[in-house]
Formats: structure tokens, sequence, C-alpha cells
């Protein structure tokens, strides 16, 4: 349910975008809101589950996040659908945290490895399947729908846990480091808040040099914070082991390059070249599909090879893919895609199931939970932050393409067309023997700024393979 939703929600945002009149920075929001909340309160979950029980913590987890989406079923609005993705990123993170350690204390010996495999099974197929179930409901029923489906299947996991699971906490347990949560959230949404922000509003507006100076001031402080509690949500001295610190890196560069490109490659698909949701989703398949055939590949080769092995070249595929997007134009189809798709899901598999293994592979049992909830926050934070920043650099590469398009002075008014979904309407708005040619700059504009950001995501993941390769090393693994 919770992978399902990341890959979901994407490919019905052009019609989320249209029914709800939402701006652009309204649509990121509908992502980062999620997002952001999750990787904030992934940490401090884990705490709340030793001490109140896991069982009860994860039940309300499930309740959360089945309230959430059915607000956002209901969602009127950007502003109370942005809100309810929020919630839906509260009961998210709960659900993160507890879900494998429930697996682990109810199922033993052989049971917990058919356990663990079907978690995993499970989690494959539903992060392949999301955009085409997305592109279905969207295209056959409403957007709506993509989150009424969660609502039976919570329910009947509120119930299944209540009558199968067994309650597990640790008479030990730490007081949460709520100190630690806040401040991080709240660095972490000023940063988030500024980029988006900048897209529409300039690098030098008052408002968004604020909010960086308000993250740098918060995320100081969180840093302060870790190194002074007696037990922090977040041990500063893991990032000290080469190992961890690649795999973290890796975590945010992957999902920060190619996953947080999602959102923009499934716009450029509806709103520029006029695919359904569902024909959207179909052709997203080739990406997900790869990537489930890889995992599988990568699972197996894990037992074989070091994992520096599996994620330098996966990244470095993932940004070979990307560049291969290279070269859009005004004259462009989605097979022009295809090629850069295959690639780029082909890497994506490589690296995401040794990811977790480097993570809890290098530290002690005892803190394998904390070294695996870092790992999704960083995986969280890239989708985060990779959003905003692709916002900023498409709404100023659309704005700068679009200058001489049409009617003099009308570049930023053409930009934000393209950006809220209306091409067709400032189209049709202009004399017939125009229409044509204006259709061409705002597609050749389109197609520019997906060359910037596949650029950028390209350059990401570049970095993030090398990083990978000079940094995690064999050694620094604990031996079991």
């Amino acid at each position: 349910m919770l992978l399902l939703d990341v890959t979901i929600v994407t490919v019905a945002l052009p019609d989320i975008q249209h029914e709800l009149s939402a701006s652009f920075t309204e649509v990121q929001w509908v992502i980062d809101a999620y997002s952001l909340t999750l990787a904030a309160l992934l940490l401090v979950s884990g705490s709340l589950a030793d001490r109140f029980g896991l069982r009860k913590v994860f039940t309300i987890g499930l309740a959360v996040f089945t309230g959430g989406s059915a607000l956002c079923a209901g969602a009127l609005d950007p502003t109370m659908l942005v809100i309810s993705r929020a919630v839906q990123g509260i009961g998210g993170a709960i659900l993160f945290a507890t879900s494998l350690a429930l697996l682990a204390v109810n199922f033993h010996g052989k049971a917990r490895g058919i356990a663990f495999g079907v978690w995993g099974a499970v989690t494959g197929v539903a992060t392949s399947l999301g955009p085409v179930l997305g592109g279905a409901l969207t295209t056959g029923v409403s957007w709506r729908a993509i989150f009424w489906i969660n609502i039976p299947i919570g329910v009947i996991a509120i119930v299944a846990t209540l009558r199968y699971l067994s309650e597990t906490k640790s008479p030990h347990a730490a007081r949460p480091d709520w100190a630690g949560a806040a401040t991080f959230t709240a660095g972490l949404v000023a940063l988030v808040y500024g980029l988006i922000r900048a897209g529409q509003e300039g690098w030098t507006d008052g408002a968004v040099l604020g909010c960086f100076a308000a993250a740098v001031v918060l995320l100081v402080a969180f840093v302060v914070v870790e190194r002074r509690v007696a037990h922090p949500m977040f041990d500063l001295s893991l990032l000290r082991i080469p190992t961890f610190l690649g795999g973290s890196i890796a975590a945010f560069a992957m999902n920060g390059s190619l996953f947080a490109m999602f959102l923009y490659i499934v716009i450029y698909l509806q709103n520029g070249l006029g695919y359904s949701a569902f024909e959207t989703g179909v052709r997203m398949l080739l990406v997900s599909g790869m990537t489930l055939v890889a995992a599988t590949i990568a699972g197996r080769a894990s037992a074989h090879l070091s994992t520096k092995w599996l994620i330098g070249p996966g990244l470095a595929l993932v940004a070979v893919g990307m560049f291969l997007m290279l070269g859009l134009d005004a004259g462009s189809d989605w097979t022009h895609f295809i090629a850069g798709f295959l690639v780029a899901g082909l890497g994506a598999g490589l690296v995401n199931p040794p990811l977790a293994s480097t993570a809890i592979g290098v530290v002690a049992p005892q803190r394998s939970g904390m070294a695996s909830g870092i790992n999704n926050t960083c995986r969280q934070v890239g989708i985060a932050v990779g959003t905003a920043v692709y916002g900023t650099i498409f709404a100023t590469s659309m704005r700068d393409a679009l200058e001489g398009a049409g009617e003099a002075g009308r570049g930023a008014e053409l930009a934000g067309a393209v950006q809220h979904g209306s091409v067709d309407a400032i189209v049709g708005s202009a004399p017939p023997e125009q229409q044509e040619s204006l259709a061409h700059e705002l597609l050749g504009g389109f197609a520019t700024s997906m060359d910037d950001l596949l650029l950028t995501g390209g350059i990401v993941a570049l970095v993030g393979a090398v990083l990978a390769f000079v940094l995690i090393r064999a050694r620094d693994f604990v031996q079991s």
C-alpha cells in the first residue's frame, strides 16, 4: 500500500492539477508533503514503537495512513490535498519504521525467510504496477480512486494486525528524540519551501533567502542536538563509516535523480504529448518493469558480489539512461524515451536491493533499525529535494525558452500556461494562423526544459555512482 502510493499518485497528477485548478507549485507540494513528513518522522517512529509497542504503533500508522487517504480522496482544493498528503506521510513514516520489525518478531526460522520473501515480492510488484494501476483508475474512474483504493486495504490490514500479530515492546526503550525530530523537520521544510518558491520568485527573493537561512540554522541546531542527547534518533557517528556514508549518498542520489524526475516525465507525456493517464502508465511500465527484473538479478548477485559493484554501476546506468533521454525537441514522440527508460530502469534495479544491506551490514545488530531508518530517510529527502530543485529549473528554463514565443513580452505567461497544463487553452486563444507555430514553440520550450532536468538528474546519479565506488568498502561490513 505504501509503495503503491508512491508510484500511483505521480501518474494522476496532471488530472489532479486540471480538476482542482492547482498551480505548478501546489503540484510539487502534493509530492513533497508526503515525502517530507515521511522523511522527518521515520526515525522517531521507530523509537515510539519500541516504547509503546510495535503492534500498537503499527496499527495507529495504518489508521492514520488510511484516514489520510480518505481525506485525499475527498479533497476539494489543492491546499486540502497537500495537507491530506502530509497526513498520509505521517502514517507512512510509522509503517515504514515498523513493518519489517513486526515480521522479524512474529516469524522465526524458515517462516521468517518466507515472510521477508513475500514482503519483498509484494514490494516489487506494487512498485512496478503502480503507474499502470494509477493510470487505469485515473482514466477509467477518477484520480480520487487512487486514494479510495487504500481504504479497504487499510481496514483489512488493521483487522489482520490485531488478530494475528502479537504485541512486543522494549522494557528499556529510550525516550523519543523530539528535539531532533522538530529541528530536522523544520529545517527540511524551510529548505524545500525555499527551493520551490525560487522557481517562481527567483533566487534573490527575500523570502527565498530567508528560508535558506532558516534551513541552515535549523539543520545546524539538529546536528548540535544529536551530538548532545543521550539517545539521538540519528547517530552522526555512523557517517564516519565510509560505507555507511556512501550508501546514504547513493540512496539520496538514486531517489533524487530518476525517481524525482518521474513527476516531470509524466507531465511531459500528458500535458506535452497529450497521452492519457493510463497511456502514460503503460509507457512508464518500461522503467518499473525493468527495475523489477533487474532487482531480482541483483538480489541473487549480492550473494557473490560486493554491494559496491552493484550500487556504483547501477547509478552509472541510471545516469547513462537519463543522458540517453536528452535531445528532445518539438517533434519528439514518446519513443524517444525507450532506450533511456530501459537503461535507467536496469540501473535502478541494481541499486535498490543492496542499499538496505549496505546500511545495516556495517553496524552491530542492535543498531540496524536506526541504520535502516537513516537510509530510508535519505531516500525520501532525495525525492523531496529533487522534486523541488527540478521544479525550479523547469520553471526558469521554460521562461527563458519561451521568451520570444508568441507576442512580445508573453514569455512568462506562456511558460505559466505550460506549467499549469493549459497549453491547449492558450493555443486555442491565439489567431488561427498563429496556432500551429505557437503550439510548436510551446512544445519546443517544454522539450528544452526537460533536457535541462534530464541533464541535471544524470549528473546527480553520476556523482552518486563515483562516490559509491570511492566510499563503499568490503572491510567495513560487520562479520556475522
